[in-house]
């Protein structure tokens, strides 16, 4: 079996994962604790429960788009951290470089800290009837970046099995709130709702009201249908990438937007439009409303453990974005080497790791501070979607491109679909209360990563030592 080398000799990444563990890869990054929290929020914005559940359809459609575009691009990426490749031979390495900068501190460093912190939470939640007190929550969810870290340094296929048993474990909770909704027939749910809905008004009439109404729903809805692009990033550990990839990412995000359309069926079967769009816990409150006592410390379990899903997801595959652009040559080449007892980028996993201890540390002691700055983390992970999508057209109208998107992916229709759908959602972002703020703080973090670029490689200090890898089977 072939795979990467880095160095000569050199222990290699191994291709030991199938197409199941492909596909609880992309299932587990994309499903995290927005489906818990984000419904209310879509609910509320569409003013109706038909416009949210269109909302949430139409948002699973350009997630879909995004889907059949990067399955084009894995048939023909196949090493670890692809995405990396993508816009490195699509825009050049500096372009690459500030991907996998960005990646590496704001968004998943970021990501990994403010997600541990909600799993703690809502482990203390499940286990004692309430959250700990906040030096307990920083403790814990310390704990729980530094053990999955080591989880993920002992080897891939442990990697993998924690992220298969979280994906099983989430998915059956949400079958769950659906199989509770099935015989649930509430007399005016509205009415009788605790809740008191403010600001509730009927949706805009005509045409245009319409759309901008649906557009401002599908924001936040999308954003809880990001994470299919991390099959990608591990193609270089996945048995027959060429077909097991593009499998992966097209079958578990078909599986997320059928889980997720009927999630909120159950949340507005269960509360009503009303309740659920006044609700600051949905999937809590769906669930208390058929069993009230052990309802909330049941749903609190669950964004746990889906919580771990997510942290895991993220220190499994975004290692391997360092991995590969140290081995490009275009990072410190320790980056670039595999553990010769594990198998794994030990360096890579650790400064992932370190970056979100980093960050939860600056997370306790100023918290509106780092709020602010993490919000433009949905700008920059749209930003490069978007530039991803276009990639591909870039590459199959290069002569010589290595890419070949077939027809089946309904090329060039369905990645025009998904660039037009992020540049909608960067659009609608941007218009929300925060977004001047958010997209200020992504450019400032996009320069900042272009200024690391310059200064290692106009000083020469980042092709020191680099490592050749060479192409995966």
């Amino acid at each position: 079996m072939r795979a990467e080398t880095v160095g000569d000799p050199a222990p290699t990444l191994r291709r030991v994962l199938g197409p199941l563990d492909a596909t609880c890869i992309v299932i587990g990054a994309i499903i995290g604790v927005g489906i818990f929290f984000t419904p209310s929020r879509v609910a509320a914005i569409a003013g109706s429960g038909q416009l949210a559940l269109l909302a949430w359809a139409v948002g699973g459609a350009i997630a879909l788009a995004g889907a059949l575009t990067f399955a084009a691009l894995g048939r023909a990426y196949h090493n670890a951290g692809g995405q990396y490749e993508v816009l490195r031979d699509a825009y050049g390495p500096g372009p690459a470089f500030v991907f996998v900068f960005c990646n590496a501190t704001a968004v998943q460093g970021g990501a990994i800290a403010i997600i541990a912190v909600v799993c703690a939470q809502n482990l203390g939640i499940a286990l004692a009837g309430a959250a700990p007190a906040e030096p307990a929550v920083t403790l814990i969810a310390a704990l729980l970046i530094v053990g999955l870290s080591g989880a993920n340094l002992a080897g891939v296929r442990c990697g993998a099995g924690i992220q298969n048993l979280t994906v099983f474990a989430k998915v059956a909770t949400l079958l769950l709130i659906v199989a509770l909704a099935l015989p649930w027939q509430p007399s005016e749910p509205d009415a009788t709702s605790p809740f008191t809905p403010v600001g509730l008004t009927p949706p805009p009439s005509g045409p245009l009201a319409f759309g901008g109404l649906i557009f401002a729903a599908i924001v936040p809805a999308f954003f809880a249908y990001g994470g299919w692009q991390h099959a990608l990033w591990m193609a270089g550990e996945i048995r027959n990438a060429p077909r097991n990839v593009p499998l992966a990412i097209i079958v578990g995000v078909v599986i997320v937007v059928a889980v997720y359309l009927l999630a909120n069926w159950a949340y507005l079967e269960l509360l009503g439009h009303a309740a659920l769009a006044a609700s600051s816990t949905p999937a809590a409150d769906a669930v208390g409303a058929a069993w009230p006592v052990l309802g909330r410390r049941l749903v609190a379990g669950a964004v746990a453990v889906s919580a771990l899903g997510v942290l895991n997801a993220q220190l499994l595959s975004g290692p391997r974005l360092v991995y590969r652009m140290a081995c490009d040559g275009r990072f410190f080449a320790a980056f670039g080497r595999i553990s010769p007892r594990f198998g794994t980028p030990v360096a890579a996993i650790g400064l992932l790791g370190g970056v979100a201890l980093i960050l939860l540390g600056l997370l306790t002691v100023a918290q509106e501070s780092v709020d602010r700055l993490l919000t433009g983390v949905v700008f920059i992970d749209g930003v490069f979607f978007l530039l991803t999508g276009l990639a591909l057209l870039v590459l199959r109208a290069r002569p010589g491109s290595r890419v070949r998107p077939p027809p089946s992916f309904g090329y060039p229709v369905v990645p025009l679909l998904f660039v037009a759908g992020e540049v909608g959602i960067l659009l609608g972002a941007y218009l929300e209360p925060a977004g001047p703020r958010a997209a200020l703080a992504s450019t400032l973090w996009i320069g900042a990563g272009l200024g690391c670029y310059l200064l290692l490689f106009r000083g020469g200090a980042g092709r020191a030592g680099r490592a050749g890898p060479s192409e995966g089977a």
